[in-house]
């Protein structure tokens, strides 16, 4: 198997597979990839223990890491998915909420792993990159909420 030039490797305690099977259950052009195993016995495992994961998520080389619960994720870091519509929107965020995961604000949620996730619909990213009063408009109603409402930000940006 190839190796990307470059690969997003994520530490998990033990469940690195769950993690990798979730995503590419959810996400479009997310597989499982590969399932590599400890040759021998580490900190955190024993031989034949599942060490490491190869999958790819929304087209993004991955890979996690069975290490063990010395380090934990935060929101340093995020996958960030831009969607196209209220129903896609919600579809992710309900798949990460409804699977253990916790709400947070401007769209961020964390899977049941820490992973952080930004569900950004196009509209938000659109209206705040059109600057001036829509940007502050869009921005504004942005602080309100935890999922975003792409209505909400529509009307918002209009004015």
């Amino acid at each position: 198997m190839p190796t990307a030039k470059t690969t997003i490797c994520l530490w998990y305690d033990s469940d690195a597979e769950d993690a990798a099977r979730f995503y590419a259950a959810t996400f479009p052009e997310s597989s499982v990839d590969a399932i590599f195993r400890a040759p021998s016995d580490y900190p955190s495992g024993k031989a034949g223990d599942v060490l490491t994961v190869a999958f790819t998520v929304l087209g993004l080389p991955c890979l996690g890491l069975n290490g063990g619960p010395v380090f934990r994720h935060s929101e340093a870091f995020s996958f960030q998915v831009a969607t196209d519509d209220q129903a896609e929107t919600d579809h992710y965020w309900n798949a990460i909420i409804g699977n253990g995961g916790q709400e947070s604000a401007c769209g961020w949620c964390k899977d049941r792993w820490g992973i952080s996730w930004q569900i950004t619909p196009r509209v938000l990213t659109e209206a705040l990159a059109a600057g001036g009063d829509t940007a502050k408009r869009a921005f504004d109603a942005m602080m309100t909420m935890t999922r975003i409402d792409v209505a909400a930000i529509e009307a918002a940006a209009r004015g």
